[in-house]
């Protein structure tokens, strides 16, 4: 039989009976709590609207860092061979921009697809979910320096070593998935 080009990417999309047991979910939840369904309802209205004004900006900049940044140049900086060189330079690039995680997906996806590490990878999203420099300043500020020095370095050490187990990890994955056609 021969392959049609789109079927491969149709295999990508997921499974649909996902969504509608999902959104299932929310309605029963929706319905036996009642005292919580205009909170709710708020929220996730306020977080669409969110959303809708973020995302777009995020999805022109992620196209225009596609094409302007060349793959060369993200395999130097944050491929397999850039080493310390390419792990500081994703803890940095996560701690500097203060917008909400979901933002960082589409970054993260582009960068994989040019060449980036796997593990660079997780330590720039990790960096952008737990070492902000707003949010540093914030808790020194309130939890003291010692606590916040303390917490960044933990935070810095698991971090890395989290980004090289889930690279092994999957890399491992990848290879029994090649085995196995």
């Amino acid at each position: 039989m021969k392959k049609q080009p789109g079927r491969e990417k149709n295999k990508k999309r997921g499974n649909p009976y996902f969504l509608i047991i999902v959104v299932a979910a929310a309605a029963a939840l929706l319905y036996f709590f009642p005292e919580n369904r205009e909170k709710t309802l708020k929220a996730s209205y306020d977080f669409f609207i969110e959303l809708i004004l973020i995302l777009p900006g995020v999805l022109v900049l992620t196209g225009l860092f596609s094409a302007w940044v060349k793959n060369e140049t993200v395999v130097k900086y944050l491929g397999h061979a850039s080493g310390l060189t390419g792990v500081a330079l994703s803890f940095f690039l996560g701690m500097i921009p203060t917008g909400p995680l979901y933002v960082a997906f589409p970054i993260a996806a582009s960068l994989l697809k040019k060449g980036a590490r796997i593990s660079n990878i997780i330590i720039f999203l990790s960096s952008w979910a737990c070492i902000k420099l707003p949010q540093e300043l914030v808790e020194m500020r309130f939890m003291g320096i010692k606590f916040m020095v303390l917490r960044l370095g933990f935070t810095i050490i698991l971090v890395y070593l989290m980004g090289l187990f889930i690279e092994k990890t999957a890399g491992y994955h990848k290879a029994r998935r090649s085995d196995d056609k």
